[in-house]
């Protein structure tokens, strides 16, 4: 039987990729107590990466939203796949922190991770609402858009 959050995710039309595997030597996801680290997430839908280059360059600020979420559904696969398939166990989406891959002179870094923290908010609800940063970066992995990662309350 789906949960809560899934159905809110068919409800809007919504699908998570596999959560990526680790692209290093680090984890897609730490437990710890009633907390959960997801690391960092790219714009890397089912093995294939999307969105590259730099927003406010070669890409539009909308491309950038749109990088961040996926990045955001990618934070959803791998709370999915920390909690056993069971999306109901998170209490609060707690903090994201966002990268933006940017010019110097871009200034729009919270506009592009809008777009992944609107849509936590719209799949999640007040459960969703987070505190969060927005930095630009000279470069990111395999040269994405955008990189966020997320502290998640669970039950």
């Amino acid at each position: 039987m789906a949960g809560k959050i899934d159905a809110r995710l068919a409800e809007l039309g919504l699908e998570l990729p596999t959560a990526p595997a680790a692209a290093g030597a680090y984890v897609g996801y730490v437990r710890s107590g009633n907390q959960l680290f997801v690391a960092g997430q790219i714009p890397i839908w089912n093995g294939e990466i999307r969105h590259q280059g730099k927003v406010g360059g070669d890409l539009t600020l909308e491309e950038g939203q749109e990088a961040a979420r996926v990045c955001a559904l990618n934070i959803i696969a791998q709370a999915k796949a920390a909690l056993d398939g069971d999306l109901d166990r998170i209490v609060r989406i707690v903090k994201l922190g966002g990268f933006v891959n940017c010019p110097a002179d871009f200034t729009d870094h919270p506009k592009v991770i809008n777009g992944a923290s609107n849509l936590i908010g719209d799949i999640f609800g007040e459960k969703g609402a987070h505190a969060r940063f927005a930095m630009g970066a000279g470069s990111l992995p395999l040269n994405v858009a955008v990189e966020i990662d997320a502290v998640i309350e669970i039950a």
